[in-house]
């Protein structure tokens, strides 16, 4: 009976303080509109649409293998391993009289046997 009366008397007092605080009318209660709520706290940023990348021309088609050096510069410009890539280029060069446009991918615009030729560990020659 202990437990019942003590609940009874905790709800009576919740609710009481309840009724007494809600009448209070001092309060000042704001709408979402006043916080702000729903508005953007900074102007939206508007990004320029992407470029898209240039169609990269057609391979260089070389006469002789004294073209070479200058081409393959060209196309070994970014690659981290600058001499390993100018060596094997000026190889590929000479015997496949191509090289293809760009500093990296296209191989396929040589032809197979650009593509095709393969290194002792079985990977693709020709940068």
């Amino acid at each position: 009976m202990a437990p019942k009366l003590a609940l009874f008397a905790l709800a009576s007092f919740l609710l009481v303080t309840a009724k007494v605080s809600s009448s209070n009318e001092d309060h000042v209660f704001m709408g979402i509109e006043d916080l702000g709520v729903g508005k953007p706290l900074n102007p939206p940023v508007v990004y320029p649409a992407p470029t898209p990348a240039p169609a990269p021309a057609g391979p260089v088609m070389i006469k002789t293998w004294k073209e070479c050096p200058d081409v393959c510069k060209g196309r070994c410009k970014l690659h981290s391993r600058k001499n390993v890539c100018n060596r094997a280029c000026i190889t590929c060069c000479a015997v496949c009289r191509c090289v293809p446009p760009g500093t990296a991918g296209n191989r396929e615009m040589c032809g197979t046997c650009y593509t095709q030729w393969k290194t002792h560990g079985n990977r693709t020659k020709c940068p």
